[in-house]
């Protein structure tokens, strides 16, 4: 573990077959192990030809792909070829079949169009040269890459390891299963954090219920081997809001206590030991929990498993945002083609009190809303959500 980002030293190295490199962050610069194509082939079904036209060529003859060295075509002369063929060497040019005439009684082919030299051959190398960079350091795998690994000759790729993630959920007041009852309502945190956190790239255990209970708290902390342990709850000064005494217990640096932003100013961010993890420490509200997870946790996620951050950028508001008087506040929204060249915006939602989700499952990010406020056409910054835009179902979730 102690090479691992958050850990004292830079990301680990490890190397995952293509089939299991999905979503990762590729540690190294990807270099083409060949020319791609790694010899000049055919772009299309039809005709290699070697010379000016007509051609003569032998009935049944053809060069298919997957078949070695093609004999010498002399000039005169035509062989049929597929696509991804090897092209014959002295080959002029490829016709497609649909632009070739074959007269097969005098055993010759003809040109519907004229023949420009190379036309439908892929030379060696057009793509890259063996060491060329194809793709750089700190890239995520996506399915495209892992293509283009393939064609280049990997069989697998240098990653940096995911990191790991442990969810320890607090309060006595939560329930797993059913409907609220006599004080007690259902855990919302629980069922979103692991699927969030793995959309950023982590590997995340099944959420742990503490209850309300230092010496559980304790234990889970000083027993965890993961990179990060985020915390639900018990992060403000209440009598069982434990996360700050166990943590001074623990002699943990505290990297961030309390923030300005509603919802979630009483986030935390700290570092239980010089080698050790850090933790998260969300707000027991789930909108406020949200907010610590795209400002806190995301950024730290995206540091450990060498993953480039998140490209801020501003979008037109098409609305008044009230704000807060004096700390940034964090709205739901969704984004919205302009209409009649108009340009694209972003719509607030309704239901963005600390408590609600209603807002955030509808949305596609979150609006960097400034004390006091917006007018609308204010451009705001956005922080995007790691899944696809929102559905059209939001009718009825806008201010």
């Amino acid at each position: 573990m102690a090479a691992r980002a958050g850990r004292g030293g830079p990301p680990a190295t490890i190397r995952l077959p293509l089939d299991r490199a999905l979503g990762h962050v590729l540690a190294e610069a990807l270099g083409a192990l060949t020319d791609l194509p790694s010899f000049d082939t055919s772009a299309m079904d039809g005709w290699a030809v070697a010379g000016p036209g007509p051609w003569a060529f032998e009935a049944g003859a053809g060069l298919l792909a997957g078949r070695g060295p093609a004999p010498v075509l002399p000039d005169g002369t035509a062989v049929r070829i597929a696509t991804g063929a090897r092209v014959p060497p002295d080959t002029t040019a490829v016709i497609r079949s649909e632009h070739a005439h074959v007269d097969e009684a005098r055993g010759l082919l003809h040109a519907r169009r004229s023949v420009v030299t190379g036309q439908d051959i892929r030379p060696r190398g057009q793509e890259c040269r063996s060491g060329e960079q194809l793709v750089p350091a700190g890239t995520v795998v996506t399915p495209a890459v892992l293509g283009l690994a393939a064609a280049a000759g990997y069989d697998a790729l240098p990653v940096v390891p995911r990191p790991r993630v442990d969810v320890l959920v607090l309060g006595d007041e939560l329930l797993n299963a059913g409907l609220p009852h006599d004080g007690l309502i259902r855990d919302a945190l629980g069922p979103m954090l692991g699927p969030w956190l793995r959309a950023l790239g982590a590997e995340v255990s099944d959420p742990r219920p503490l209850g309300d209970d230092a010496g559980a708290l304790r234990s889970a902390l000083t027993s965890s081997d993961a990179d990060l342990i985020v915390t639900t709850g018990g992060t403000a000064a209440g009598p069982l809001d434990h996360v700050h005494p166990v943590l001074e217990a623990l002699g943990a640096e505290l990297l961030v206590d309390g923030v300005a932003v509603r919802p979630g100013h009483p986030m935390l961010l700290a570092r239980l030991s010089p080698d050790g993890p850090y933790l998260v420490g969300l707000p027991g509200n789930p909108l406020a929990a949200v907010s610590g997870l795209l400002t806190l946790a995301e950024p730290l996620l995206a540091g450990i498993a060498g993953r480039p951050a998140q490209d801020p950028y501003r979008a037109l508001v098409h609305a008044d945002v009230h704000g807060h008087p004096h700390d940034t506040r964090l709205v739901p929204v969704v984004h919205r083609p302009g209409r009649k060249g108009g340009r694209d915006h972003v719509a607030p939602l309704r239901y963005n009190g600390p408590a609600m989700l209603r807002g955030i499952a509808a949305a596609d990010g979150l609006a960097v809303v400034p004390p006091g406020g917006v007018r609308s056409g204010t451009e705001v910054e956005i922080l995007d959500l790691p899944w696809a835009p929102a559905t059209p179902w939001t009718e009825g979730c806008f201010t």
